[in-house]
């Protein structure tokens, strides 16, 4: 037996399986051609522990995985093979692996997953920092001061489409900072197909519209004013018909798509424009579809699990080539959906809502079945999540999660090093006066 066929990642392995992991070696056609040096089966693990440990060295990563196998603790390798092994490896197997295991996880039923008979789901990004070097600035780019010149880390942008009521990655796309975030949604349409896709108003465009509709999805997007902003019917509800057109183009362009918009206030704010192809009015409310929207916020809480707790706060990436920042990427991908499918399986055990179990104390149990190698034979694998399933009541539930009530504010600037002339006072800090959540459309005739 190889050390790749006796290393595994507790209770990840139950998604995570050796076959599994056969197979995608054998699709991207990684063999083990050099004598002595590690399995890629093993490099597939490790680079999973790598995510799912985060803040350890790559000596500590591996004792987590050989300390309980007989003779290995004496013999861990160094940290250059580790990272040519993870070089032969590449970015392709992790993405293929993700691939193979991505997809919503939400029952039948499940509140906050479906919608008149559509799943929803939601599509937004966000960035990572990666080792300063000129490699990964060159691969990725990052954020510039006034003068254009770097201020902090090189950043990969991830875009994922998001189900909302699991915060399970139905798909995925990396890219780089300057790299759009429409233009890697567009890649995912094709995974929506029978969805209700929710959008901020970064998104909105006629490309990524026509990818989605023509792909089988619903949208419901935030837009700025200034799109779709001439009506062109008016419907009994007080909603209407207007014309996204492609940019810089005549309001009569034959380019565009017709689109349903949704002007409501919250407690007196400003007025949040909706889009949507759902026409009917009947069938789908104005009201229903802008409390719907706030789901949106779902893919945020999903963000927060894995770039907060997952990865550690303001933590850098550990990896300085842009072929291992992508395959880091992609393990940290498949951490985090293998943690959600564990949530799962304890919400249904218990027939409560996913919302409430812990994220940070799943992760950390699931540290700790890797540590006591509890994932050696199936038997061992039902014990332990046996004794997690226990402890859901005591411990993993958190209770009903409360509404969000905070503004948003932006705590860690993308720019550390902005420039300001000697004799320019800073400008005072503007503070955003704070809005109830409580939604109550008034529709804009």
């Amino acid at each position: 037996m190889g050390l790749s066929d006796r290393v595994r990642l507790g209770l990840l392995t139950r998604w995570v399986t050796p076959a599994l992991v056969d197979e995608v070696l054998g699709g991207c056609r990684k063999r083990d051609r050099r004598p002595g040096a590690l399995p890629a089966g093993f490099t597939v693990y490790f680079t999973l522990a790598l995510a799912l440990f985060h803040q350890d060295s790559y000596d500590d990563v591996a004792e987590n995985l050989t300390g309980a196998i007989a003779g290995m603790g004496e013999h861990i390798p160094n940290r250059a093979s580790f990272t040519r092994a993870r070089e032969r490896l590449g970015p392709e197997v992790l993405e293929m692996l993700f691939r193979r295991l991505a997809g919503p996880l939400a029952p039948p039923g499940l509140a906050g997953s479906f919608w008149r008979g559509m799943r929803l789901a939601a599509v937004d990004g966000f960035l990572l920092d990666v080792p300063d070097n000129e490699a990964n600035r060159h691969a990725f780019g990052g954020p510039k001061d006034s003068r254009g010149k770097p201020g902090g880390f090189p950043q990969v942008r991830v875009v994922t489409l998001t189900e909302t009521g699991t915060h399970a990655a139905i798909d995925a796309r990396v890219g780089g900072f300057n790299g759009g975030e429409r233009d890697l949604a567009v890649a995912m349409a094709t995974s929506a197909d029978g969805m209700l896709v929710i959008m901020d108003r970064g998104f909105p465009g006629v490309e990524l519209w026509k990818a989605y509709t023509t792909a089988g999805a619903h949208l419901l997007l935030r837009a700025r004013s200034c799109v779709a902003r001439r009506p062109v019917q008016r419907l009994p509800d007080g909603t209407y018909l207007a014309r996204m057109n492609l940019g810089g183009q005549k309001g009569a362009h034959p380019g565009g798509v017709l689109v349903r918009v949704i002007e409501y206030r919250v407690d007196g704010g400003e007025v949040i424009r909706l889009l949507t192809d759902l026409f009917d009015t009947d069938t789908y409310p104005a009201d229903e579809l802008a409390a719907l929207y706030h789901e949106r916020w779902e893919a945020e809480s999903s963000y927060r699990q894995l770039k907060t707790f997952q990865r550690g706060r303001q933590e850098v990436l550990r990896s300085a080539d842009p072929a291992l920042v992508r395959q880091e990427v992609w393990a940290h991908l498949i951490v985090h959906y293998c943690l959600t499918g564990i949530i799962m399986r304890l919400a249904d055990g218990h027939g409560i809502d996913p919302d409430r179990i812990s994220f940070v104390k799943v992760l950390k149990h699931a540290r700790r079945s890797v540590i006591r190698q509890c994932a050696d034979t199936p038997a061992k694998i039902g014990k332990f999540l046996a004794l997690l399933s226990a402890k859901v009541c005591r411990k993993l539930d958190n209770g009903t999660r409360r509404l969000r009530e905070a503004d948003r504010f932006l705590k860690r600037p993308n720019s550390l090093y902005s420039y300001r002339p000697k004799d320019q006072q800073r400008a005072p800090a503007r503070r955003v006066p704070a809005k109830a959540i409580t939604l109550q459309p008034t529709m804009i005739q």
